[in-house]
């Protein structure tokens, strides 16, 4: 086995900001405001607070999926939080958000705006206020609310755990790689036996489930995280294969997913979204081209 330490844990942990690799700046042992820093405030009855990554894609899908049934409450404004930056440590971050963790929703539709933090509570809070894209039988709901849950416990074995250790670890260790290499793909055969029997994770009908799944392990088959689809032989998974392709078809998904982005083609960045027409006019590319 590679890159084997000698490393004994001492009896009592003590931070050492330096040992944080790429995201040092961002990582601390301790919650709550570093910044006062206010929020900005759209037209929208829904403020979004949020950054394209895999979790962010979650809700902007899922809003976009709502307007397209024709659910006009569901107009929003997605403000980019760049965590990279610490965006995620201001004062009004945190009162939405108290872990500091994007995506965070506020709801200002009603006579009390109502915040909503964690990307699976946002998705089952939206199905819940617009009665859509989750089942109402009990037993469908009940399938739906599994693999929803199954994404919320799985994920971080995926992007914190395989991914950080594959893509973004300061040294390569061969342990942890193959630890969470074994379990991502694990994670991918549940998946594909499921997909093998239904044509969506919760039966026959898209859910909240899919648009949970989707931009993670969508994205993981079809190459879009960390680089390594031939490492995890991704190719292999043929219903998972199948299901990523048609759920990527769909455009509200090609829609969404290009919110709060920063990364990749300028094409696919919309770094902010407050209106419908800023798809067509101000992506990254044709912002660029404004000068």
């Amino acid at each position: 086995m590679s890159n084997a330490s000698d490393y004994t844990p001492p009896k009592v942990w003590t931070w050492n900001k330096a040992s944080g690799g790429r995201f040092a700046n961002i990582n601390r042992p301790i919650a709550g405001a570093i910044s006062e820093k206010e929020l900005p405030v759209g037209k929208h009855p829904l403020q979004l607070y949020s950054l394209g990554t895999p979790n962010g894609q979650k809700v902007t899908i899922m809003l976009e999926e709502l307007l397209a049934l024709g659910h006009k409450g569901a107009e929003y404004d997605a403000w980019l939080i760049k965590i990279g930056e610490g965006d995620q440590f201001g004062s009004g971050f945190v009162a939405i958000n108290p872990n500091s963790k994007i995506p965070a929703l506020l709801d200002r539709s009603g006579p009390k705006p109502v915040r909503v933090f964690e990307s699976g509570a946002i998705l089952l809070y939206l199905a819940e206020k617009f009665g859509a894209l989750v089942p109402t039988d009990s037993a469908e709901r009940a399938e739906c609310l599994s693999w929803l849950f199954w994404q919320m416990g799985s994920a971080p074995y995926l992007g914190g755990g395989f991914g950080h250790f594959y893509a973004y670890a300061p040294v390569k260790i061969e342990y942890a790689i193959d630890r969470f290499a074994m379990e991502t793909k694990r994670q991918l055969d549940v998946l594909d036996r499921r997909l093998a029997e239904s044509k969506y994770l919760g039966g026959d009908d898209y859910t909240i489930a899919d648009i949970a799944v989707w931009p993670w392990y969508g994205g993981l088959a079809k190459g879009l995280l960390y680089g390594a689809g031939e490492f995890l032989s991704v190719h292999e998974y043929k219903n998972v294969q199948r299901w990523a392709d048609e759920i990527g078809a769909r455009p509200a998904v090609r829609r969404g997913r290009i919110v709060n982005r920063l990364q990749g083609d300028p094409a696919a960045q919309l770094h902010e979204r407050h209106d419908a027409s800023d798809f067509d006019l101000k992506t990254q590319d044709k912002v660029a081209a404004k000068g």
